[in-house]
């Protein structure tokens, strides 16, 4: 029997959906891996990645496993696993970041979605080349920025933060490549 290979996306889709579980069957679980600027201002900067971990409910989650593997499906196979896991990485520094300068001191913030958001950046620059339409992509990032807007409740800063680290690194990678 043939195993199928392991993939960056799949192994992600894994750890983050069994991390869920863990968050809902453990008190205190997302305590220890939300983000928030005083706890990186006391040293913690493992959350600037641990925050990925950690979502708001069964919809964050889904919306968020769905759209890693729709965007990192293509992105993985264009790039590579290398450069791939360096977006991915690069990604959520970056939103995290962002968010922990820009945020109100009292806002915490949970979840992938500024990795989710740099998928969408690198697939805005690389999309045609990566088999998925360009256009369509950044349909779908304006609609999540007015919801998001909208909506409250939504760590813009970390998006934004995100997007521009996905961009960034496919345009660092893809001219390397």
């Amino acid at each position: 029997m043939k195993l199928m290979r392991r993939t960056i996306t799949g192994s992600l889709l894994l750890i983050i959906a069994t991390s869920y579980l863990l968050q809902i069957a453990t008190v205190g679980y997302e305590d220890r891996f939300l983000l928030n600027r005083f706890y990186i201002e006391n040293g913690e900067y493992h959350r600037l990645f641990t925050v990925a971990l950690v979502h708001g409910g069964l919809w964050h989650l889904a919306f968020n496993l769905i759209a890693l593997y729709a965007l990192g499906t293509p992105l993985e196979n264009y790039f590579g696993r290398t450069k791939y896991l360096l977006i991915l990485t690069v990604s959520l520094f970056c939103g995290s970041t962002l968010s922990v300068l820009l945020n109100p001191s009292y806002v915490y913030s949970i979840g992938a979605s500024g990795m989710i958001f740099g998928l969408f950046g690198a697939l805005a620059l690389v999309g045609e080349k990566a088999g998925v339409q360009w256009r369509s992509i950044l349909i779908i990032i304006g609609l999540n920025f007015v919801f998001g807007f909208a909506l409250g409740g939504v760590d813009w800063r970390g998006h934004l933060g995100g997007l521009i680290g996905g961009a960034l690194m496919a345009l660092v990678l893809n001219r390397a490549k």
